[in-house]
């Protein structure tokens, strides 16, 4: 009875320790790891400013719309008057005089036949496939903190499964060697109670392992370099899964931002093609120049200024924009293309995903069923052995049983949240 009394207090001890221990631990929501990660992992910081550049890519396709405005100053000086150069290979008026001149020139395009419009519309349509992309990098990142934290609170019921093992097994071995020490119980009852507690000491060490590397994975992609650990917090479960995986698949082909992201590119690659073909037409400007010019030669005024309307029609170019054309054209089939497998691709995922989800809580419905008959079995079990009904290998195997199937819910239960969670991503719902 002393042995009993001890292993009683080192058990209600060693639970305050381990309540304390998890007290002093800062909590953590599943919402305050999806805040942190976003805020911190470093590849959402490079899908941002992919998306930032591409949208800077839209400034610049726009600007051929805008008058184009620039100051020149020229100053030409001579030993000699009638200076002439020899042929430098160009068409030209080999005479110069001395002047100096400053002015403006502006010029507007007045129409290129859409090619501006396509590249602009193009290049709108690429900034919004890389904020799309950014969004998609996000939900990935969520997804594996989602995993991580399942994972994290997996080993921590797991550890709590194996501490509480170890601790019930170290005083059924007091109880069994005090036994064993008035002729109560034979020494094989003591050889199986400490086998027992060291197969518990394992389980404990697996899972303490299993613990510190599901915190390593989770501290990992909330962006910080060394492991933390957290007293987490439970997640309730979400409510029913439909029965109809039809409007999973429907949501996820309106929704998901990978899908969305390739849409935008296929539809960019088609302006983009018509943009290529305006190359055929001509392009009309309009161009005007104004200054002064201090120095001249005699017969000029003092000031300048011009306006004219520049026309340039291509004639040939050596089949360049002919080629041009049909590059593009061929790289918008090849988006159209990537575009329709990438939707059969999100159809599979999102049926089979879903059939997981209703096979993982079905899993987790069973195994609660199994751990209520376990613990009764447990109970029934143990109040034979102390009635000296059955032998101690009766008990430890109801024991194992109980374990097993405590393990087992735990393991169904977080598998089952995984799976909804993985649900969400392959529709576009993980925000």
């Amino acid at each position: 009875m002393r042995s009993f009394r001890r292993a009683c207090w080192l058990l209600i001890a060693g639970a305050a320790f381990t309540i304390c221990r998890a007290e002093d631990l800062p909590g953590l929501t599943l919402q305050e790891a999806h805040e942190t990660a976003l805020h911190n992992h470093p590849l959402i910081t490079v899908a941002d400013l992919k998306a930032l550049a591409a949208r800077q890519v839209v400034r610049e396709a726009r600007s051929g719309f805008l008058p184009n405005l620039s100051a020149n100053v020229v100053a030409v000086g001579t030993t000699e008057n009638n200076t002439r150069l020899a042929a430098v290979g160009a068409l030209n008026n080999p005479s110069i005089f001395d002047r100096n001149a400053e002015g403006l020139m502006i010029s507007q395009l007045i129409t290129d036949f859409g090619r501006t419009a396509n590249l602009t519309g193009s290049a709108k349509l690429q900034a919004e496939a890389a904020a799309n992309n950014a969004q998609a990098t996000r939900e990935q990142i969520l997804l594996a903190v989602d995993g991580a934290f399942y994972s994290a609170l997996q080993a921590q019921a797991v550890t709590r499964v194996a501490d509480q093992t170890v601790t019930a097994r170290q005083v059924f071995l007091d109880q069994v060697s005090a036994l064993a020490s008035n002729k109560l119980r034979s020494d094989l009852d003591v050889s199986f109670a400490r086998v027992n507690l060291e197969d518990a000491r394992l389980l404990l060490s697996k899972a303490q392992n299993d613990l510190h590397a599901a915190f390593t994975q989770l501290s990992t992609l909330m962006g910080f370099r060394e492991p933390r650990s957290y007293r987490l917090a439970e997640q309730p479960l979400p409510p029913p899964l439909s029965t109809n995986a039809s409007d999973f698949v429907a949501q996820a082909l309106r929704g998901r931002p990978d899908l969305l992201s390739l849409r935008n590119q296929e539809e960019a690659s088609l302006k983009f093609a018509r943009a290529e073909r305006a190359l055929h037409y001509p392009t009309i400007a309009a161009v005007g120049s104004a200054g002064v010019s201090p120095i001249h030669d005699p017969p000029l005024k003092d000031t300048y200024a011009a306006a004219g309307v520049v026309l340039n029609l291509p004639i040939f170019e050596g089949g360049l924009y002919a080629a041009r054309q049909a590059e593009a054209e061929a790289r918008a089939q090849a988006a159209d293309a990537s575009l329709r497998d990438l939707e059969n691709n999100v159809i599979r995922d999102v049926r089979i995903t879903w059939l997981n989800a209703q096979n993982a809580f079905d899993r987790y419905r069973i195994t609660g069923q199994l751990l209520d008959n376990a613990r009764q079995s447990y109970e029934l079990a143990q109040a034979r052995y102390k009635n000296q009904i059955s032998s101690i290998v009766e008990f430890n195997q109801a024991e194992l049983n109980l374990i097993s199937a405590q393990i087992n819910y735990a393991n169904t239960l977080y598998e089952y949240l995984v799976q909804r969670s993985a649900l969400s991503f392959q529709t576009g719902a993980l925000r």
